[in-house]
């Protein structure tokens, strides 16, 4: 990224006062599976995350989300998160992206062209 990105955008890194910040005041406490870095100050009283590209909140995942808003003390590198046989994986909002759901009917639904129950309205 280039320097003037960080200094002037927020939407695609992290900003060069927080890359000051983050050096002079944070501890790396771990990474997720997407590459995002987990810091926490020398205090321990404020958490953040520098994300791997896109800054969207529904990419941490929820053992990190507990962390970063004080749910839990030890972050999941230190004591992973007890996991049942029925979650499922964490996956990020894929809402307006082309991998998100459409019901069957739905006219953005690859798989259907047209319900078999819609008649078009036409005045008289």
């Amino acid at each position: 990224m280039s320097l003037f990105s960080q200094i002037f955008t927020w939407w695609s890194g992290q900003t060069l006062g927080t890359r000051i910040w983050t050096a002079r005041n944070g501890e790396k406490v771990g990474e997720d599976e997407q590459g995002n870095i987990f810091y926490r100050s020398t205090d321990g009283a404020r958490r953040w995350v520098i994300y791997n590209g896109e800054i969207e909140a529904s990419r941490v995942s929820p053992e990190w989300h507990g962390w970063l808003h004080h749910t839990y003390q030890s972050p999941p590198t230190e004591v992973p998160l007890a996991r049942k046989k029925w979650e499922k994986p964490h996956k990020e909002n894929l809402t307006g992206t082309v991998a998100a759901y459409h019901p069957p009917g739905s006219i953005l639904s690859p798989a259907t062209n047209v319900r078999a129950d819609y008649e078009a309205w036409s005045p008289e």
